[in-house]
């Protein structure tokens, strides 16, 4: 039987992943996989609706606390869900309580709409993915575990090698660009079962190999302007989503070419 893909609603629910963060659109705000998905999908459809409810820096409770019932309460045809890494990040993560967590959240959300879609989200290639890759394949079980339960669809990322490619990394190491946020989009559209435009999956051409002072500087880069500021939070107990409101908080009609209309927030 063909699937039916005429889908007339999207909520987006979870973290800076989803929010966009490291994608600017050209009025200083960010865009990301989800707004791009939302862009393609309002062309498709007359009258499509879209809220995006991720903030950066948010936890897996945060986002069952504050996201997951507005969401629900929204029943609309496709809702994505991906938090927990920020959790898997934290040097003390009790990952029983992930779980238990996601599960809630799944179990709220399944129930509400047409399409539930959960991912296996990338990570960098780097000694930071080597230390906090077994957190996050435990973490993927538990997501495989539930899509298979409640009827979910799973769109893997961290299965897809060029998204490990530090160049679709942004240079704080943690979050994608432009053009990984694109090849995003493209995966979840079509996990929908669009149909595709491209292979998401393509290798990026080969890279001429750095010297070592160049590594080292870019390093030294990074731990200056980003490592640095992240430490600062973990230890003073802050978040990057202090005090931010999500960018689409209702789920009302979205324009095509949304990008171009959408309102601009704090980067």
């Amino acid at each position: 039987m063909q699937k039916n893909t005429d889908y007339t609603s999207l909520v987006a629910v979870g973290d800076s992943f989803t929010e966009g963060m490291s994608d600017p659109a050209p009025d200083g705000s960010y865009r990301g996989w989800a707004d791009r998905l939302a862009d393609r999908l309002a062309v498709r459809t007359p009258g499509f609706r879209y809220a995006n409810l991720a903030v950066r820096g948010k936890l897996i409770g945060q986002i069952v606390a504050e996201q997951v019932p507005l969401a629900a309460a929204m029943r609309a045809d496709v809702v994505t869900l991906v938090g927990g890494l920020n959790d898997t990040l934290r040097p003390r993560c009790d990952m029983g309580r992930v779980h238990a967590l996601l599960e809630e959240a799944v179990e709220r959300l399944a129930p509400t709409c047409r399409t539930l879609v959960l991912m296996h989200s990338p990570g960098r290639d780097g000694p930071v993915m080597q230390r906090f890759r077994p957190r996050m394949e435990e973490l993927f079980v538990q997501v495989d575990a539930l899509a298979a339960r409640h009827g979910a669809l799973v769109v893997d990322l961290y299965g897809a090698g060029v998204l490990g490619d530090p160049r679709l990394w942004d240079a704080d190491r943690l979050h994608l660009t432009a053009e990984g946020h694109r090849r995003v989009a493209e995966a979840v559209w079509q996990g929908l079962g669009l149909p595709a435009e491209e292979d998401w999956r393509t290798p990026l051409p080969p890279a001429a190999p750095a010297g070592w002072a160049a590594r080292r500087t870019d390093d030294l880069r990074f731990a200056r302007r980003h490592l640095g500021p992240w430490i600062g939070r973990r230890l003073t107990g802050r978040s990057s989503g202090d005090g931010l409101p999500p960018k689409r908080p209702d789920l009302l009609a979205y324009p095509v070419d949304g990008a171009a209309q959408r309102p601009a927030r704090p980067s």
